[in-house]
């Protein structure tokens, strides 16, 4: 493209040379026009290896772990958001071909105004195309008021207050339901941002805990089937099956240390392909070398509302003493 030129494309558009059109790149598997480069692995893949591939990757992980077993009801945590979309999606391709399993939805309401309302529009429409059983729960119910009522004038806890009580929402949702596996759109990205964070802090014991593992009954274990899979591939996943939706961001993530972390951690996998997954490799090291050297925690019953808990009193009951304040 020469110099001074208007109209020039950006981005991925093809450019010319002197007038010399960019070939596009092939799929390394059938030689058909590729639409997603990886730049750890060098790979290109067209659209049907594409999918193919991510669905795959997805599977291997839930029978590598063991996330999902004959006769289970898993149910999706469904914001209506892109990750919990494409898991949706996912696990409703592969589930039909897997022994009893049944899929089911549900969607917290946590009260964001101009936020919550469009994502939730999002889920009712995904859970219809699908024919999915779908239940919600609003924090008012269950809590007596909206997240935005909560949080006036406490903006900056935003994040704590609001895992603290979607975590309780969840479990009585899935509990209504009647899950024995909740299973969350987590992805790459959210899990070498959540070591990253628990490195920061020195917190080995929640670094290397799995929610996953075995409950003995105390709670209905979370599974996050898409935990090796990146958010860039989960956007273009829906994009190639035209279900991306230019949704809003939730208005309290700007408090969020996560936030600082996720450019950190997205500006060294731009340059250093791998950066998340090698995060997640040390992760899998660590639980290996701690396997059985860490005293667990003794489980008690908070004395407030009789959940489980580590303390005597549960984070929940202690959060609402001081919203009531």
């Amino acid at each position: 493209m020469r110099s001074g030129s208007s109209g020039s494309p950006t981005g991925d558009e093809a450019v010319a040379c002197d007038d010399v059109p960019v070939k596009t790149p092939r799929c390394d598997r059938c030689s058909g026009p590729a639409v997603f480069h990886d730049k750890k692995t060098g790979r290109h893949l067209c659209r049907e290896h594409f999918i193919a591939d991510i669905e795959k990757r997805v599977a291997d992980t839930i029978r590598s772990k063991n996330l999902i077993i004959p006769g289970d009801h898993v149910v999706i945590a469904l914001s209506g958001g892109k990750d919990s979309t494409a898991l949706l999606m996912i696990l409703a391709r592969l589930l039909p071909s897997w022994d009893s399993v049944r899929l089911s939805a549900v969607t917290i309401d946590e009260g964001i105004a101009g936020y919550r309302e469009d994502t939730i529009r999002s889920a009712d429409r995904l859970v219809m195309q699908y024919g999915l059983d779908h239940a919600s729960i609003s924090f008012t119910e269950l809590f007596g008021g909206t997240l935005d009522a909560f949080l006036k004038g406490r903006e900056p806890e935003a994040c704590s207050v609001c895992g603290i009580l979607r975590r309780k929402a969840l479990n009585v949702a899935a509990d209504r339901a009647g899950a024995t596996k909740l299973a969350t759109g987590h992805n790459l990205d959210d899990e070498a941002q959540s070591v990253f964070m628990n490195v920061l802090r020195g917190d080995l014991p929640r670094l290397v805990r799995d929610s996953g593992s075995d409950s003995k009954g105390r709670f209905i274990p979370r599974i996050k089937p898409l935990m090796f899979i990146s958010e860039k591939e989960i956007a273009v996943y829906l994009m190639l099956h035209g279900a991306w939706a230019d949704l809003p961001e939730c208005p309290y993530a700007v408090h969020a240390l996560r936030g600082e972390v996720r450019g950190m951690l997205a500006s060294l996998e731009s340059k250093y392909p791998g950066t998340m997954l090698h995060l997640m490799e040390s992760k899998t090291r660590i639980e290996a070398q701690c396997a059985g050297r860490l005293e667990e925690e003794p489980v008690r019953h908070c004395r407030e509302c009789g959940d489980s808990c580590s303390g005597e009193i549960c984070q929940l009951c202690t959060l609402k003493k001081t919203l009531s304040q």
